[in-house]
C-alpha cells in the first residue's frame, strides 16, 4: 500500500465515530491522555531534526481533531518542500498515537500555523471554484491534492448548494471536480 493510500484509508478511518460504529465519547480525561501521548510522540521524532528549542502549543480545531502547533527557530526542515516533511510528520505522530490510546483521534501537527494559511488558501480557491463553476455551469477541476488537502475543499463546499465535489483520479493524480447543480 503507498504511502498516500495509507494516508487517505488513515483519514477515512478518522472520520469514521469508531471501530465498531457506534459514537465514541471522548471525554476530558481521555483528550488530555491522547494529547500527552502525541505530544511525547512528537517531542521524540523532533530530537532527530536538531531544531533547537521548540514550543508545542495544543488545541481542539474546527473539525474536532487535536492540532499541535510547533514553534521555533528554523522550522523550515520540519514543513520541507510544500509540505511533505510535515505531512510525513503527522502521519508518523498519528500511527504512534493511535497504537498507543487503541483508537483513532484525529491530530494535526501544524508549523507555525503553516497548515492553518495553507488550509485559508484552499478554502479560498474551493470558493473561487465553486463560483466559478455555478456561473460558467460547467465542472472545475481542481490541482491533484494530497488526501489532507481533497478533505479541506470537500468541507469547504459541503454547505454549499450550488455545487458538488467529487474526487476523481488514481494516486498522486487524484484530485476534486467541483461539479454546479
Amino acid at each position: 500500500m503507498t504511502e498516500e493510500a495509507v494516508v487517505e484509508e488513515s483519514s477515512e478511518q478518522e472520520e469514521a465515530a469508531g471501530s465498531d460504529g457506534d459514537e465514541l465519547v471522548v471525554t476530558d480525561e481521555m483528550l488530555d491522555n491522547i494529547a500527552d501521548t502525541a505530544i511525547a510522540a512528537l517531542q521524540d521524532i523532533l530530537r532527530y531534526f536538531n531544531v533547537g528549542e521548540v514550543t508545542i502549543d495544543e488545541y481542539e480545531g474546527d473539525e474536532g481533531e487535536l492540532i499541535l502547533d510547533i514553534s521555533g527557530d528554523d522550522m523550515a526542515v520540519l514543513i520541507g518542500r510544500h509540505g511533505k516533511t510535515l505531512d510525513a510528520l503527522q502521519f508518523v505522530v498519528s500511527m504512534i498515537t493511535v497504537r498507543t490510546i487503541g483508537f483513532r483521534y484525529p491530530v494535526v501537527v501544524d508549523v507555525e500555523g503553516y497548515k492553518n494559511r495553507q488550509r485559508q488558501k484552499l478554502e479560498s480557491i474551493a470558493h473561487s471554484s465553486a463560483n466559478r463553476a455555478a456561473s460558467q455551469h460547467r465542472k472545475v477541476g481542481l490541482r491533484p491534492m494530497t488526501p489532507y488537502e481533497r478533505r479541506i475543499i470537500h468541507i469547504a463546499l459541503r454547505d454549499d448548494d450550488r455545487v458538488e465535489t467529487v474526487s476523481e483520479g488514481e494516486g498522486s493524480a487524484r484530485h476534486v471536480v467541483v461539479v454546479p447543480r
